[in-house]
């Protein structure tokens, strides 16, 4: 809502006003208007000047990009491609300098203007509020008073921190001046009248910009509406609410309309953005990590190019984020066009490259081929084909003849090594299926509550120490089902000895705390000592055991053991700590 105080449009609103941006079809026709506003009288806004920068820009960028477009499809090297100078670029830059240093220049004319009103207006208040000080003088005063008021309206603006206070001070004395006119109370109840004729008619002027099409010609207008309010004098104390009420009303409704109106130009800008924001996503998820054919570059520039053309075809984005989202967009192009450029400029020779690498492989290969060193040689020509894997593409006719020879090396290997080791795999299989046989049985014995479940375990542990090797592919895996399941068997053991054992210590305690107090305080700090040691002796274990598990090969018999010997340990700490807990209570 604006206030009757309020006489200056407010920054924002400003800006708001400015968006609704003229369309140029040329950058002479933006150079046009530069110079116009540089060479003419007229009031120069900032929202105009960014927005004849950017479309300046926007077609100067669009001439060059097609400009070099035309040059490649004419054969031109990427490469090789120059920039032209623009001459009307350097115009543009000098008739904007111009207006940067006029836009200065009356800047700092307004301010010492609106300065020099601030002070002129302060006096009058003075003025007035020392006519204010008796009725005699007020009476005495009252011609003066109305050409102080005159030359108030003549003044222009005053600086906009300073117009809220400056008024209410200004209405302030007017109406106290008022007030104490009772020796003129004719004079005074025909200004009262006068003053509600043209306030009136003020609210009913107001009244019809409910009705006016253009919501932001209406907001103006009630803006010098609200300036001829302010200016007029007080009407009759009794009515002063009223008729304030109804200006106040129908302002209210000027206002709501106006600030409708750029809410819905602020959605659509919000919208505009999601939408340009969506572009500059599917132009930054554009990879050229795959483009390896001239097919797959068209392909991508297609893309590019379409969403190039859908951008156009959207409006502004919100004013603080319009320059940002457009560089983002950009952005994105250039880096693909660069990836592109860059990608036909080294391609010659890293087609060559690649055949030197994968000639290389070929060679490597072949010395292999008639190795009988099976394991060895197997995992070296297995390498080498990872490593062909990685090697980029080279022209279709010398890289089909080079795939060939690399794989006619490597068939003629493991050609030989399967009829040689054919025998060996079926051994291996039968193997395989043994120890899986005894995990089976290993994981039956942890339902199994015999008293010689140790002695069974150790049965089948020896009967699979004594069945020779499977096939590597299964080695990771049976490893992994034999030990895990040995360790529930142990954990199983360690915790039906632990429990007997503390069983037994507590009848022992029994004893020992006969012997006296000092008996049971000197085997509590033995217990203690004990308990350190073993602590420290697991962190030893503990270090050793990530030094070796880091060097060593997985199912190293030495990790292992220690292994095993942690798990002890701990185990044992677990049980001394329960013994010390029992000999405290």
């Amino acid at each position: 809502m604006i206030d009757s105080q309020d006489t200056t449009l407010t920054t924002e609103q400003q800006t708001e006003e400015a968006q609704e941006k003229r369309l140029y079809a040329s950058k002479e026709e933006v150079l046009e208007r530069v110079k116009e506003l540089a060479q003419g009288d007229e009031e120069i806004s900032k929202p105009e000047l960014d927005h004849l920068k950017t479309a300046f820009y926007y077609l100067l960028n669009a001439e060059r990009d097609a400009a070099q477009k035309a040059y490649i499809a004419d054969g031109g090297d990427p490469m090789q491609y120059v920039v032209t100078p623009d001459e009307t670029e350097e115009v543009f830059k000098a008739e904007m300098n111009k207006i940067k240093e006029l836009r200065q220049a009356a800047f700092q004319k307004a301010e010492a203007e609106k300065q020099a009103n601030l002070k002129r207006k302060l006096e009058i208040i003075e003025r007035i509020k020392e006519l204010t000080t008796t009725p005699e003088d007020a009476a005495a005063g009252f011609q003066e008073v109305k050409a102080l008021q005159t030359e108030w309206r003549e003044i222009k603006t005053v600086p906009a921190e300073n117009a809220s206070e400056l008024w209410n001070n200004y209405k302030l004395v007017q109406e106290q001046f008022y007030d104490l006119l009772k020796m003129n109370f004719e004079a005074r109840e025909y200004d009262f009248k006068k003053n509600l004729e043209q306030k009136t008619a003020l609210c009913e002027a107001a009244e019809r910009l409910a009705d006016e099409e253009d919501v932001v010609s209406a907001f103006h207008q009630l803006q010098d509406l609200h300036n001829q309010y302010r200016e007029i004098g007080p009407v009759a104390k009794e009515l002063r609410d009223e008729v304030w009420a109804r200006f106040k009303a129908a302002s209210t409704v000027v206002n709501k309309r106006h600030a409708d109106h750029f809410e819905a130009i602020r959605q659509r800008e919000e919208e505009n953005l999601v939408k340009k924001s969506a572009l500059c996503d599917k132009v930054e998820s554009i990879t050229t990590d795959d483009c390896t054919t001239n097919a797959d570059w068209d392909k991508k520039t297609q893309e590019v190019l379409d969403l190039q053309k859908e951008w156009k075809t959207i409006g502004f984005a919100p004013k603080s984020m319009n320059v940002k989202i457009f560089e983002r967009f950009r952005t994105a192009c250039d880096q693909f066009f660069t990836a592109k450029n860059d990608f036909f400029a080294g391609r010659r020779e890293q087609f060559q490259e690649n055949i030197n690498k994968k000639e290389e492989l070929v060679k490597r290969a072949q010395e292999l081929q008639d190795s009988t060193e099976w394991r060895q040689t197997s995992d070296k020509l297995i390498a080498l084909q990872k490593e062909w894997k990685t090697i980029g593409m080279v022209p279709r006719k010398i890289g089909d003849q080079l795939w060939n020879d690399f794989l006619a090396a490597c068939n003629k290997f493991f050609e030989a090594r399967n009829a040689a080791t054919s025998g060996e795999r079926d051994e291996q299989q039968e193997n395989l299926k043994k120890k899986q046989g005894i995990i089976e049985q290993l994981k039956a014995l942890v339902e199994d509550a015999a008293e010689d479940l140790q002695q069974k375990m150790q049965t089948l542990i020896e009967e699979y120490k004594q069945i020779g090797h499977v096939p590597f592919k299964d080695k990771d895996e049976l490893f992994r089902q034999y030990h895990d399941t040995l360790d529930i068997l142990y954990k199983k053991l360690n915790k039906s000895r632990a429990n007997r054992r503390l069983n037994a210590f507590k009848e022992g305690l029994r004893e020992v705390a006969k012997r006296g107090e000092d008996a049971v305080s000197t085997e509590r700090q033995k217990m203690q000592r004990r308990y350190n040691d073993m602590k420290q002796e697991l962190e030893n274990y503990e270090n050793n055991l990530n030094f070796l598990s880091v060097s060593s090969k997985k199912g190293n018999t030495l990790v292992d053991e220690l292994n095993r010997k942690v798990e002890k340990l701990r185990d044992e700490l677990a049980l001394m700590k329960e013994k010390i807990k029992a000999m405290n209570e």
